[in-house]
């Protein structure tokens, strides 16, 4: 068993290349297999109400659509990530609009992720699954009637996991997209009412403050583990404080690791250690 984990790096990086590569780093030295961002056309995803808008800033004040442009990575950036990966950990991002869908196809990525924010977006998924191998979609602040639109707009068919009929492969994601999500309302079991209805790879994202439920999510049989990460929870930025510090990240693939070895088989039977101590104990 090995859990899949991706690092999630979205616009925590803040427009910084620094900042972007030692996030980079820290997810390979935790042992992480993915690192992802967010890919957007401001012009595009900036609602028309809202591009004027004035906002205060770490750069000093700006029109709200100039700040978004302010953290966007265009080509030049992109190209010096996908080099700084290179051999070290596979990276890939989040498109938020047609005009990204295409960007990002110039790019050998193992898939590209719908958030659960564009998941009844489904043009935009559509366009995707004729252009990439495999999608992962996030399923936070979904009903199933809206997974099943997605699914159905991938080319799949819902209860019936058809690989000659659909487009590309995919993978869900179970969330709660509240930022931070309070742990009483996280409902791992729906991990397992994804994998029964879908019959597909079922992962978790979490948006928590903690670990431990990332990492038991695996025994509810999530096989693709995501997180944000930050190098500093106060750092500017809306999704920083939602996030996993550097030392966090490094505990959570650890223990899930650990989790992994420790599941095990589920026969029952005598370890060569037990075989030690009842040969000693055990009375005939």
């Amino acid at each position: 068993m090995k859990t899949k984990v991706i690092a999630e790096i979205g616009i925590n990086h803040n427009g910084d290349m620094d900042i972007t590569k030692k996030l980079i780093d820290i997810s390979v030295i935790a042992g992480c297999d993915v690192v992802k961002f967010q890919k957007r056309n401001p012009d595009v995803c900036v609602p028309e109400h809202q591009k004027g808008v004035a906002r205060k800033t770490p750069w000093g004040e700006m029109t709200y659509l100039e700040y978004k442009h302010k953290v966007e990575f265009g080509k030049d950036e992109y190209d010096e990530i996908d080099e700084y990966c290179k051999g070290r950990i596979q990276w890939t991002a989040s498109p938020w609009d047609l005009d990204s869908v295409e960007f990002l196809e110039q790019y050998d990525l193992p898939f590209v992720k719908i958030p659960s924010a564009l998941l009844t977006d489904y043009k935009l998924i559509e366009e995707c699954s004729n252009r990439y191998n495999k999608l992962i979609l996030s399923t936070g602040m979904s009903t199933l009637d809206e997974i099943d639109g997605a699914i159905k707009a991938m080319g799949g068919e819902v209860h019936h996991y058809n690989y000659d009929f659909r487009r590309c492969e995919y993978a869900l994601l179970h969330c709660n997209s509240t930022y931070p999500a309070p742990v009483n309302e996280l409902n791992l079991s729906c991990i397992k009412t994804l994998k029964d209805r879908y019959g597909c790879e079922v992962g978790y994202s979490g948006h928590e403050y903690g670990l431990t439920t990332t990492i038991a999510s695996i025994c509810f049989g999530a096989s693709i583990v995501e997180r944000h990460i930050t190098l500093d929870k106060t750092m500017w930025g809306t999704d920083q404080m939602a996030s996993v510090e550097p030392h966090g990240l490094i505990k959570l693939v650890r223990g899930i690791k650990e989790l992994e070895s420790a599941i095990g088989s589920g026969k029952k039977n005598i370890t060569v250690g037990e075989k030690l101590v009842r040969d000693k104990l055990r009375r005939k």
